[in-house]
């Protein structure tokens, strides 16, 4: 399908409905997925962005960590996780006893939402809506599909929300083993595995609190729980 039929899918669709499906490849492993998220419009936040910021990592990973978006310096370099929280993430996961290099990594959502400074050329963060969210989703899963987990560790409320629905709190959830939802597993996987969500704090939140300390003890905490579930497979 070319850009412009996309297009015209996605306009046919009505003027409200945000939804990345008409752009999924019909077949195909991540690296067709990921050329084909390089075109969508399943939303308006494509409008702004610099580009889709596709996962990244090992396609057979037993470890996914999902994120919320890029952020600025992500949608720049069209990677995920490259920035302060990032680098956050990784001595997190090193304390943790997780190799990144061995994890696939990925956002609930594709594309650099942000609100221009006063002074117009500082790009702020903005979180995604539920309408953002949902539109995004069909990628997502479909990485899950593709990568075939047996854990995947949700940073931050909007990641928990994609993955596990609107009532996930991550102050009620976190820490803990949370079947993943039978629509998120791929279901040609039989190997009687079952892949579970653990739920943690985003890294820019640890940057943001008051006591970065405690907060970041608690992100590699919920670490340790992914790692030790991993343990157990």
């Amino acid at each position: 399908m070319s850009r412009s039929d996309h297009s015209r899918a996605h306009q046919d669709s009505g003027p409200d409905a945000y939804d990345a499906t008409p752009y999924l490849p019909k077949r195909g492993g991540l690296a067709a997925h990921r050329r084909a998220a390089a075109e969508c419009q399943g939303c308006p936040l494509h409008e702004n962005a610099t580009q889709t910021v596709f996962g990244k990592g090992a396609a057979t990973a037993r470890l996914v960590l999902v994120g919320e978006q890029p952020g600025d310096q992500e949608d720049k370099r069209g990677e995920p996780f490259v920035g302060p929280a990032g680098r956050l993430l990784d001595k997190a996961l090193t304390e943790a006893g997780i190799d990144r290099d061995t994890t696939y990594v990925t956002n609930a959502v594709k594309h650099f939402k942000f609100t221009l400074a006063e002074g117009g050329k500082r790009r702020l963060h903005k979180a995604p809506d539920l309408r953002e969210l949902t539109a995004c989703r069909p990628w997502l899963l479909a990485e899950l599909h593709l990568v075939r987990p047996d854990v995947v560790v949700a940073l931050g409320a909007t990641a928990g929300k994609a993955l596990l629905g609107r009532s996930f709190r991550v102050t009620k959830d976190r820490g803990t083993l949370i079947p993943l939802p039978e629509y998120a597993v791929d279901e040609r996987r039989h190997d009687d595995v079952e892949c579970y969500v653990v739920a943690t704090l985003h890294p820019s939140a640890v940057l943001r609190s008051d006591d970065r300390k405690a907060a970041y003890a608690g992100l590699v905490s919920d670490l340790k729980v992914a790692a030790g579930a991993l343990r157990r497979h």
